[in-house]
């Protein structure tokens, strides 16, 4: 059965929303006065200003998303409800990678967090053309997703050179973050053009 997407874009803006919130949290006020005792919080500021843009890289994706279907369905529901799981689990894991300078470990569990992030994502992306069809403009517009299956490429990658040298593990997570910092404008540029054709 179909159902209205506004609860879910609601629930979700809401819930990665709290997301933010928890990490900006989870960095403490330093013990001092002076400008050196902001030094151990270097890491942990660094972890969360990539999270922060990882975080505002889904919402603004899940947006453009949701514009571009009309319905969405139980298994819908569920899969959106499995990608904010793997959101919800970000603070936890940026806290401890920054906490432990980006060492072996919390690197590692830091890159596993993102990659199931993006199979998460992916497998949303996929019901929903699933039920639009191949025709509609999230299928379009995803294409045969080569972005996607580079970042978790790179993921994979990343993932393994943390167990030898973790700062070029946490290198490749920026790379990742970089690539989908730059604007797709896949869906916008299939709606601009589908609104076209309607005022034609």
């Amino acid at each position: 059965m179909a159902l209205g997407k506004g609860r879910l874009e609601a629930f979700s803006d809401g819930v990665i929303a709290i997301i933010i919130t928890i990490m900006v949290l989870e960095m403490k006020v330093p013990h001092g006065d002076s400008i050196e005792s902001l030094k151990p919080m270097v890491p942990v500021f660094i972890s969360y200003v990539l999270s922060f843009i990882y975080v505002g890289i889904y919402w603004n994706n899940h947006h453009h998303m949701m514009q571009a279907v009309r319905s969405v369905n139980g298994a819908v529901l569920w899969a959106n409800l499995h990608l904010l799981f793997w959101l919800s689990l970000i603070p936890f894991v940026t806290g401890w990678m920054g906490e432990n300078h980006f060492s072996k470990w919390p690197s590692f569990c830091y890159g596993v967090v993102l990659a199931m992030n993006a199979i998460a994502y992916t497998i949303l992306a996929r019901i929903l053309v699933n039920i639009h069809g191949e025709n509609s403009v999230l299928a379009q517009a995803i294409g045969a997703d080569w972005k996607g299956k580079v970042s978790l490429l790179i993921y994979l990658v990343a993932i393994s050179l943390t167990c030898y040298v973790p700062i070029a593990g946490f290198a490749l997570y920026i790379v990742v973050a970089i690539i989908w910092f730059i604007p797709d404008k896949r869906i916008e540029r299939k709606l601009n053009h589908q609104d076209n054709e309607h005022h034609v």
